[in-house]
């Protein structure tokens, strides 16, 4: 009977999706681990200007997050846009290996990010399309566990790129991973119900119906986690901080990369069965499951801002952060598939890749501030403060949803 249900729910359109979003990431992975060395040592361009193309187009992406919902609410467009923006994301990013000049390498690093930012919330709302309900939390467990090995292998995938081929080539090949991205979401759409009306909706994001009752107080939680939800490097600076006076700079680093490479195998071990234990607590799991990854965040901050050059500890707490993303990652998306009406699910998975961007941009800045001026344990309290914040308002979350009706 478990196989049965197993067979139900991991069907062809989601493997495909699971599929696309692997490759998808193996391939812009490539770029993104080689375009310091383009910027700064083949076009000799300062390391200002690495940040200013990165900030631009992280900020591009997410505009194109929120315009990607609009569009996503659309049964057709959001097969379209799918298939567009993991098509565009693997051209653009692929040619930047060709690019001559800075402002060229912006033009296409910029052009990559908002396709992909525009795919988004196509690709998660399609993935509750070849769903059935039951099984959202293993579906976009599945999905997430698919991206975080992504992540891992396409770093892998650039050094050996540039060993054989140079850096300029192995950023134009990581154009084979996107395009068969692009082939798997066309084969997943190939395996999803076609729609039998013709009526289009209007273009435009519906953020009312998305930001009121039970859906509106979870994206309330999500902003305040996301706000805490400080990028990854600051967790490997900080390690690398710890470690460098007893070790040295050099075995530092590698350390640290190290519990990175730990923290990424975690969040892929935990996305599906996470998901699973969603599905089986009913339709409060996936707030049920995003509180406890919160949780883990919370203990992992902790962690790094009391703990000492420890390797030990600092391995746990790369370990929480690792679990808590693969958690956090699967129950936000299974819960705005859940709590969303279907005529605005694409608007809801917009908005909440809009909060994430947003709120991972503010938590990098301002511990970033924080730890310069402050001190590290001060960034990391207040990273602690803002995960226990979302862990009272998703209490608050599951409180209103198991209320008697009326």
């Amino acid at each position: 009977m478990a196989a049965d249900e197993e067979a139900r729910w991991l069907s062809p359109g989601v493997v495909g999706i699971g599929a696309a979003s692997l490759l998808a990431d193996i391939g812009h992975e490539v770029p993104t681990a080689l375009l310091p060395s383009l910027v700064t040592a083949t076009l000799r361009a300062p390391a200002a200007a690495l940040g200013v193309i990165e900030g631009v187009a992280d900020g591009l992406a997410g505009v194109a997050r929120l315009a990607g919902g609009a569009l996503a609410d659309d049964p057709t467009r959001r097969r379209r846009v799918a298939v567009g923006g993991y098509t565009a994301t693997a051209v653009l990013s692929a040619g930047i290996g060709a690019a001559t000049t800075v402002w060229q390498v912006g033009l296409l690093r910029t052009g990559a990010w908002a396709a992909r930012g525009l795919r988004v919330p196509a690709r998660n709302a399609l993935l509750a399309d070849v769903v059935p309900a039951h099984a959202y939390g293993r579906a976009y467990g599945f999905e997430r566990a698919m991206d975080n090995v992504g992540a891992i292998f396409g770093p892998l995938l650039a050094l050996g790129l540039v060993a054989l081929v140079g850096v300029r080539w192995a950023i134009g090949l990581s154009v084979i991973p996107g395009l068969l991205a692009a082939a798997a979401i066309v084969y997943a759409i190939r395996h999803t119900r076609r729609v039998t009306h013709q009526d289009r909706t209007p273009i435009r994001l519906r953020v009312r119906p998305v930001l009121t009752g039970r859906l509106g107080r979870l994206f309330v939680a999500v902003a305040a986690f996301e706000v805490g939800n400080v990028a990854a490097t600051l967790l490997i600076l900080r390690a690398t901080d710890l470690l460098s006076p007893s070790h040295g700079a050099t075995t530092a680093t590698t350390l640290a990369l190290g519990l990175y490479t730990g923290y990424n195998l975690a969040a892929a071990a935990v996305s599906v069965p996470t998901g699973r234990l969603s599905d089986r607590l009913g339709t409060d799991g996936p707030v049920r499951i995003l509180a406890a990854g919160v949780a883990c965040f919370t203990l992992a901050y902790a962690i790094l801002a009391a703990t000492g050059p420890a390797l030990p500890l600092m391995a746990a707490a790369f370990a929480l952060a690792g679990v808590g993303i693969g958690a956090v990652e699967t129950a936000e998306h299974a819960a705005v598939a859940v709590l969303a009406p279907a005529g605005v699910r694409g608007s809801a998975f917009g908005l909440l890749a809009a909060v994430q961007a947003g709120g991972n941009l503010a938590a990098s800045a301002i511990a970033g501030v924080l730890w310069t001026v402050v001190s590290p344990r001060a960034a990391f309290g207040y990273l602690t403060a803002w995960t226990l914040l979302a862990l009272l308002t998703l209490a608050t979350t599951r409180r209103e949803r198991t209320r008697p009706e009326a």
